[in-house]
């Protein structure tokens, strides 16, 4: 028995023996590049380029600036310590601490070799019915491009003055900062209302 084999048809044969198409094509929807299509594109990829040449320009000026994450410059001075009336010890030392770096800081605490017993931060604060008190605090802010100015009627460090001080006589202390680390510093011994 004997399988017949399928004929091509006259169509199928040319189908089959056609060269292939080189990519030309007469289809009146291909793609073609026209004024506005380029316009249209041109304006696309502006809109980005510009948003990034914008934020750029902004970061470089931020940067040159100093103030790109630059991390706290701390500087202490002005250092003084009031010598106490008559046998009362208890006094007070008062720094002025600048920060001219670009991140703010805090003052932890203050120690010194040359005091007996702990040394306190303290704030003083007023009430409504015209009086004072003081109040220990943990730390103090070193605010970026400011400063801290202690004083009687603000923070202060509490101590316990040596009965040997004297008008004159310089005392070390250390300041221990959370980022600026430990910064050694003079305070002299003064006359509370007094100058240096």
């Amino acid at each position: 028995m004997t399988v017949p084999v399928p004929v091509p048809t006259a169509r199928r044969a040319a189908e089959l023996t056609t060269e292939p198409t080189t990519g030309c094509t007469t289809d009146p929807r291909a793609w073609r590049p026209t004024r506005r299509r380029i316009t249209e594109g041109l304006l696309a990829a502006l809109a980005p380029v510009a948003a990034c040449g914008i934020a750029l320009a902004g970061l470089t000026t931020w940067v040159g600036s100093g103030n790109a994450g630059s991390p706290a410059r701390i500087a202490v001075t002005d250092g003084r310590v009031f010598l106490p009336y008559g046998d009362v010890r208890d006094t007070a030392a008062f720094f002025r601490i600048t920060n001219s770096g670009g991140a703010d800081d805090r003052l932890l605490k203050v120690t010194s070799s040359a005091v007996d017993g702990d040394l306190e931060l303290s704030r003083h604060r007023m009430t409504s019915g015209r009086m004072a008190y003081a109040e220990t605090v943990d730390s103090a802010r070193v605010q970026a491009g400011g400063g801290l100015a202690m004083s009687p009627y603000g923070l202060d460090v509490t101590l316990r003055a040596d009965p040997e001080w004297q008008t004159g006589t310089y005392v070390p202390f250390t300041l221990h900062f959370e980022h600026g680390g430990r910064i050694e510093v003079q305070a002299v011994v003064i006359r509370p209302g007094g100058q240096r």
